[in-house]
């Protein structure tokens, strides 16, 4: 799914495939031999789909839930100072367009590129990265996590609304 939100890599779904190839157990998948032999992302990606909705089913593929687990994930990544701020804005700002602007994801994309060169914006991102983070680890569905969201809360994780950047 990492893949489809612009930010995967090609190679460990080209292992899967040449790993169950070895194992003799594609039974028979096309598809799974067709992905042992890609060598391109373009070439990788339709062959992932199709496995997943074969294998997972359609509905496994929601990519604003992936998107949500890959936030969730990011977090222990940026808390451990495996990964940086300015590395998180460039992701934040590709999954963001990737699956549609959602709501949930305002505050935290926006914050986040503030922070990146206004100090008064890192305090209120990180709040909201903690929010965020917090209920996709709760959620095991969309539906679930829209149930726990609430924009009053990420509203509140702004540095304009406490006063800390002039109007």
């Amino acid at each position: 799914m990492l893949l489809t939100l612009g930010v995967g890599e090609t190679q460990p779904c080209i292992d899967w495939a040449i790993q169950r190839l070895q194992l003799n157990q594609e039974d028979g998948d096309l598809e799974v031999v067709m992905l042992a032999a890609a060598t391109t992302r373009d070439e990788v990606l339709p062959l992932v789909q199709e496995i997943l909705e074969r294998y997972v089913g359609i509905e496994a593929l929601n990519k604003e839930l992936a998107a949500g687990k890959y936030v969730a994930s990011l977090r222990k990544l940026y808390l451990s100072g495996a990964v940086s701020i300015e590395s998180l804005d460039e992701k934040f700002t590709k999954i963001y367009s990737i699956i549609g602007y959602p709501n949930w994801l305002v505050t935290l994309s926006r914050n986040c590129e503030y922070a990146t060169d206004i100090d008064a914006f890192r305090e209120p991102f990180e709040e909201e990265f903690e929010y965020i983070a917090d209920l996709w680890g709760k959620a095991h569905s969309l539906s679930e996590f829209e149930g726990l969201y609430s924009r009053e809360v990420s509203n509140r994780h702004d540095a304009k609304v406490r006063g800390q950047i002039p109007s």
